[in-house]
């Protein structure tokens, strides 16, 4: 089968992993961040980043860790992160059974995805808000920082979630793809010595892909607060 001509994204590994396992074909943005973001962000939330970001607050008291020490620990959230992505059960190639393999149901799947999609919110929320508090004992221009972070993360947090509920779904869809294709395939070929269940074993690989992609998003907060932090 030949692949159908699709837009070209030059955006995050993930949403050029989706455009290409998903038959969604949508035109790239041609708004700026900005333009986007006037867009998510009602006016409570235009004004709380506006104080934020006039504020001129005086660095918070309280003890300094060595920002060497927080890179070692988001470095270790991330692994561990990564690592239970790794090692879900969702990702092993098991051995193939044909009545399994056939009546496999996708709500295994998305519950895993879901079951990590929370891990990993709550996983980078605490070390994003470990990061702005050590920021806060830094100096006014970072404690002014660690503000504006604080209300992007409470003004988008919603957006986000919803954004990210929309790939278990798109994943539905590509596992449905899969089988319905191996099934015709089969069917057509009469092959009575292919092993089915290959597309299963790709699916799982392709679910695994995605769900590192969306750590990568996940983690860019935290990474842009830690660079901040070690600039000091």
């Amino acid at each position: 089968m030949q692949a159908s001509q699709r837009t070209a994204f030059s955006g995050p590994t993930l949403i050029r992993l989706l455009t290409r396992l998903t038959d969604v074909d949508v035109p790239e943005s041609r708004l700026s961040l900005s333009d986007r973001l006037s867009q998510w962000l009602g006016w409570t939330d235009a004004i709380a980043l506006s104080t934020a970001l006039t504020a001129n607050p005086p660095a918070a008291p309280g003890a300094r860790s060595g920002a060497h020490a927080e890179g070692d620990e988001c470095a270790r959230v991330r692994a561990s992160l990564a690592k239970a992505i790794a090692g879900d059960s969702a990702f092993s190639v098991k051995r193939r059974n044909d009545a399994q393999e056939t009546s496999v149901d996708y709500a295994f799947f998305r519950q895993r995805c879901l079951s990590l999609q929370q891990t990993m919110e709550t996983s980078t929320g605490t070390v994003r808000a470990r990061l702005r508090a050590m920021l806060a004992t830094r100096s006014p221009a970072m404690t002014r920082l660690a503000m504006v972070d604080a209300v992007m993360e409470q003004s988008l947090s919603a957006r986000e979630r919803s954004l990210f509920a929309t790939v278990p779904v798109l994943l539905g869809g590509h596992f449905e793809r899969l089988r319905r294709a191996e099934q015709a395939t089969l069917a057509a070929n009469d092959a009575q010595h292919d092993t089915p269940g290959a597309w299963l074993d790709v699916f799982r690989k392709d679910l695994q892909s995605v769900m590192l992609a969306e750590l990568d998003i996940r983690f860019q907060p935290v990474e842009g607060l830690l660079a901040a932090l070690q600039a000091r």
